[in-house]
């Protein structure tokens, strides 16, 4: 079992989840966060004085899924987020040592479904 985790441009989780839907890949968790990475920030104008702000608009989605899933799972994370230009994102993927449905007590791979 394997807990995907990918930092993606908000503007491009449609196209995430489309590509996650086609990969018949139908859990996950999105959340709205901010961070930087190469991008630095951003800088503006706000009443005639420059701006600059080091925390960026971000999408975070997490994926717990079995191993079988997880080249399909990258893969649509990549088609779906990619552009080409920094910002695009990251993916990290991490064991994950128990997995454990609430409702059914089922553990493991199971559990995942």
């Amino acid at each position: 079992m394997k807990l995907i985790i990918s930092i993606i441009q908000p503007h491009r989780l449609e196209k995430v989840l489309e590509e996650l839907n086609k990969s018949g890949i139908s859990l996950r968790t999105v959340s709205n966060v901010l961070g930087c990475g190469r991008q630095k920030g951003h800088t503006e104008v706000y009443r005639g004085r420059k701006e600059t702000g080091n925390l960026l608009k971000k999408v975070r989605l997490e994926i717990a899924v079995n191993e079988d899933f997880v080249e399909p799972t990258v893969r649509a994370i990549i088609k779906g987020a990619k552009t080409g230009e920094i910002g695009d994102g990251k993916i990290f993927i991490a064991d994950l040592a128990e997995c454990i449905r609430i409702r059914t007590g089922e553990r493991g791979g199971e559990a995942i479904g």
